[in-house]
């Protein structure tokens, strides 16, 4: 017998039926044979079918929980079974049926029934079998394909990216520093996979609106006019308006827009409040501030990291989410980022660099120095 034709295994305590199924399908498949249930599991531990014959009413074990049996195991979980049996009772056709079975053949046999049956399911098997190959074929292709869309993807927000920093040669790597805080902020938080590249994405592209504000005003050492620090106030509005339209698969548009919002509702440019601020803006307003004091502007040198700390430890529950911050000094003590902070906050040493007012600066948080 040829080693590629199918291997059937007939399962029946009857040595007259186990020859009647084998003369009529003798010539197309090859054979093995098992006299009871304890047989048939024996027969597995070395053979994997692919079709079996199970006659129900066996001695000890009957054919319904031989097929239960079988298909508790992963490894012939795929293995047809079609029941042979003379009963013909809807309840027993349906038990069969609940336990794994595919379908039935009853006795006393005929001929046809049985070549037709058998054949069906080998065909469907040989179906299976090539739909599986296929299948497998093309999510190694969706996989090439979608590594080759995501570098892609990857390479053009990096390049949104530098686009807007390119205008500003005191805050290069500003958006790259401040998606890399903020997902150390959303991993320590815990949340999915997924919302955690759409909070590193948004920090890629969050300051891309100032694309349209003038350098003169981007690199101005010295104090900003209150029309000029207005304008730069509608960065956000305009990032919103050039992200809008591309469809990321995550509401990156939005989260730009509320970056500088403040839970007090003292942030621009809508005035927000705590609820109304998304989780993914309330953390790129820490990481983006914590980014900006402790980098050099042209109205100020570099503020230390202990300054940064220290300002959003003082405005925590003010203008920044306590869940945030505490949990941004979590991710910052577990890199070893954090040392003793300093006494008192900076708000007053930073409003006179940025020549804000008081009640218009909302601290560092709101001037133009991220």
């Amino acid at each position: 017998m040829n080693d590629n034709h199918p291997l059937i295994l007939i399962v029946d305590d009857n040595p007259i039926n186990i020859d009647l199924l084998l003369n009529i399908l003798k010539g197309e498949y090859r054979f093995g044979v098992a006299k009871d249930g304890a047989k048939a599991m024996a027969y597995l531990e070395n053979n994997k079918p692919d079709l079996i014959l199970l006659d129900v009413m066996m001695p000890e074990i009957d054919g319904f929980e031989v097929c239960t049996k079988i298909k508790a195991n992963p490894i012939f979980k795929d293995v047809e079974v079609i029941f042979i049996t003379a009963l013909s009772d809807a309840k027993y056709i349906a038990q069969g049926f609940e336990s794994g079975a595919v379908d039935y053949i009853t006795k006393p046999f005929k001929a046809a029934e049985v070549k037709a049956r058998v054949q069906t399911h080998m065909s469907l098997k040989k179906m299976k079998e090539a739909l599986n190959i296929q299948n497998i074929k093309l999510e190694d292709q969706v996989k090439s394909k979608t590594a080759q869309l995501q570098e892609m993807f990857n390479a053009t927000v990096g390049g949104m990216a530098l686009m807007a920093e390119s205008r500003d040669p005191y805050t290069a790597g500003h958006q790259h520093r401040v998606a890399q805080y903020a997902s150390d902020i959303s991993k320590n938080m815990g949340l999915p996979d997924d919302q955690i590249e759409a909070i590193r994405i948004s920090g890629l592209l969050h300051d891309i609106g100032k694309i349209r504000t003038p350098v003169s005003l981007l690199n101005r050492p010295g104090k900003l006019l209150k029309a000029e620090w207005e304008l730069i106030k509608t960065h956000p509005a305009v990032g919103f308006n050039i992200l809008k339209q591309i469809p990321f698969p995550w509401p990156i548009a939005e989260i730009v827009y509320q970056h500088h919002e403040r839970i007090d509702g003292s942030g621009y440019p809508r005035g927000l409040k705590d609820g109304e601020i998304m989780l993914e803006a309330k953390i790129l307003a820490v990481a983006d501030v914590i980014e900006a004091i402790s980098s050099h502007r042209p109205y100020r040198p570099a503020l230390s990291i202990e300054s940064a700390f220290n300002e959003v430890k003082s405005q925590k529950g003010i203008l920044f989410d306590k869940i945030v911050v505490d949990s941004f000094l979590s991710a910052s003590k577990k890199n070893h980022r954090e040392t003793p902070l300093a006494a008192g906050p900076i708000n007053k040493g930073l409003t006179e660099k940025t020549g804000e007012t008081e009640p218009e600066m909302y601290s560092a948080t709101n001037s133009n120095l991220n």
